[in-house]
């Protein structure tokens, strides 16, 4: 298996595992992943928030972890990367609002070339304008978003992912199996019994 180039955008109060696990789980496959947020550099470390299913009408939040940036995101020239990941979290929400990320995913669906977003990552493809036809799976209050941005909402279960051409989604953290085994399968990763083997 030859190891990709994975672009992925985080900010403050991303969500912990869906940074965390992806983050870690792609390198250990043998991928390079530069973790980049607006306004930050190599080294610099963002705030996670921990969302958890506790039996409230909408998930819990608790502070998380310090995660610790290894790419500056002034740096970032998306042509020279293969795949993006976008958690969820409270971060989408207002990276939405920066100009310049919103350039680079647009620059990954006009290039045809494999996204991954999990939960609350589909505000920041709805305010990207990515969406209009595409079938995906997010946070189920980001519904509306996902519809006003002329997507079409996936309602699978909280531990399922789907994959629509390039975008593969999951509505939260208890879907990382699902959907980190789909996004493998989009950049030449195969997971098998015999374990991880270079896709034919």
């Amino acid at each position: 298996m030859s190891g990709k180039n994975i672009l992925m955008i985080v900010g403050d109060f991303v969500e912990d595992y869906e940074v965390m696990v992806p983050f870690q789980a792609l390198l250990a496959v043998g991928h390079r992943v530069h973790a980049v947020c607006p306004d930050k550099t190599a080294g610099d470390v963002i705030a996670t928030a921990i969302h958890d299913f506790e039996g409230q009408q909408t998930y819990s939040e608790k502070r998380g972890h310090n995660f610790a940036l290894n790419a500056s995101f002034a740096d970032i020239k998306p042509e020279a990367y293969d795949a993006l990941v976008i958690p969820g979290g409270r971060a989408p929400e207002y990276l939405r609002l920066d100009e310049r990320v919103l350039e680079i995913v647009r620059h990954f669906f006009t290039a045809n070339k494999p996204v991954a977003a999990i939960c609350h990552g589909a505000q920041l493809l709805a305010g990207a304008g990515v969406l209009k036809g595409r079938r995906l799976s997010a946070y189920p209050a980001c519904r509306p978003e996902v519809e006003l941005a002329g997507g079409i909402f996936a309602d699978i279960a909280i531990d399922a992912a789907v994959t629509d051409g390039n975008l593969v989604s999951a509505p939260a953290w208890p879907a990382h199996p699902a959907w980190l085994a789909q996004f493998l399968a989009q950049i030449g990763v195969s997971i098998g019994r015999a374990g991880i083997d270079a896709a034919a």
